[in-house]
């Protein structure tokens, strides 16, 4: 670690659409970032094969979830496609704390919350080409039925109306180059004057 990690860490907060490729740009990201630290989110959603609990998600039953809301230890938590969804105050506090950047893959309800709250924050939002191409990328998948799919798209046009006020747009009509894109971001973050100050007072020294 040089000085330039003498800094607070920095919250990358990643929305998209279902279908717009979020969850491969997220791991494309991480393989260049490895530092980057990843923020486990609760759910009452069901554990998908594959998934492990405590490394895609936390799962835990809807009375569990509602005792942490109650108990005021969410950033932020949603309901997206009739499952809830959050993140621990304590994670993002002790990420922040301890310098290190972490990146938060959640839906635009929990991403404005944040705004509000969260200076460090760095908020992007992962746009398909079109709503044609969503639609075929959703159906591509096999695992969603016509209704679930109608009802992702009818979302998908509300997620993407809340676009306006994130940080950064990145169109993913190619995976390389929004994974460029989002590089690009990270780095000139890291660089920027006002997360740097401590780096400054040591040169001064």
């Amino acid at each position: 670690m040089g000085n330039e990690d003498q800094r607070e860490g920095i919250l990358f907060v990643v929305s998209a659409p279902s279908g717009a490729g979020k969850t491969s740009l997220c791991r494309e990201l991480i393989d260049t970032f490895p530092e980057i630290g990843q923020s486990v989110s609760f759910t009452t959603r069901s554990m998908r094969a594959g998934e492990r609990d405590g490394v895609d998600y936390h799962f835990v039953d809807h009375l569990v979830f509602e005792r942490m809301i109650a108990a005021n230890q969410f950033a932020e938590w949603a309901r997206v496609h009739g499952n809830l969804y959050g993140t621990a105050l304590n994670t993002l506090e002790q990420a922040t704390e301890q310098g290190i950047d972490l990146l938060l893959d959640i839906d635009y309800q929990g991403a404005a919350q944040l705004k509000k709250n969260c200076t460090q924050g760095v908020f992007i939002f992962i746009l398909p080409p079109d709503l044609s191409e969503l639609e075929r990328r959703l159906r591509s998948r096999g695992t969603d039925s016509d209704e679930v799919i109608r009802r992702r798209h009818e979302v998908a046009r509300e997620e993407i109306a809340q676009a306006v006020w994130y940080d950064y747009l990145v169109v993913n009509d190619d995976l390389t180059s929004a994974v460029d894109k989002i590089k690009s971001i990270v780095t000139a973050e890291r660089c920027r004057s006002v997360r740097s100050g401590e780096l400054l007072q040591q040169i001064i020294k």
